[in-house]
């Protein structure tokens, strides 16, 4: 069995902003591997932030931010605390998703505020692109289509352009930060403005 040095919970620690004796476990548990001691509190972290999800978050901050003067995006991100919103951890998450918005030209933050008028006419599109198929095969394709409609126009859908290779998503980023502050974040909502862009 690997000893696991003060070190290597220092490393763990720095990266994923868990506490020392969490560290501790997570490296003795994937036998001093660090990578899946990573994995291994991701797994934890992830658990205890859906528990955090139902909870009130109405405290945050609107950040801005803005691309070569030529594009504007401003964001409310909500907690639970003052003291959260004033975080490093808080701010730095904020920024890097309105910068994500800037470039990624979301239409809407979630799955949940895309218009049911909208969903059905997407529908309807993806039924008329496919013929001659079974109903069920149909239907999965159809589903398939509209998932990837989704992961182009919902902000918390898309793969984080910071990070593609990873194909960590804005939600699993949220997630993560949940998980590392202990309190329910919440994107609210944004607007985003482009130069000669039609209103």
């Amino acid at each position: 069995m690997t000893t696991i040095s003060a070190d290597m919970v220092k490393d763990l620690r720095e990266k994923t902003g868990a506490g020392m004796m969490e560290c501790k476990k997570a490296l003795t548990e994937s036998n001093g591997d660090f990578e899946k001691a990573l994995t291994v509190l991701r797994q934890k972290g992830l658990a205890s932030a859906s528990k955090k999800a139902g909870r009130t978050a109405s405290e945050g901050m609107v950040g801005a931010y803005v691309h070569m003067d030529r594009i504007g995006v401003l964001l409310e991100m909500n907690c639970e605390t003052d003291f959260v919103a004033r975080t490093d951890d808080f701010r730095n998450l904020l920024k890097d998703i309105a910068m994500h918005i800037a470039a990624a030209n979301p239409m809407y933050v979630s799955r949940d505020d895309v218009p049911q008028s909208v969903v059905e006419s997407e529908r309807e599109i993806y039924r008329s692109q496919v013929t001659g198929k079974q109903p069920q095969v149909m239907e999965k394709i159809v589903e398939g289509k509209l998932d990837k409609f989704f992961s182009e126009t919902c902000l918390l859908d898309q793969i984080f352009i910071k990070d593609p290779e990873q194909k960590l998503k804005v939600k699993d980023l949220v997630v993560e930060k949940i998980a590392k502050l202990g309190e329910n974040i919440i994107v609210k909502r944004f607007a985003r403005f482009q130069v000669g862009e039609r209103s």
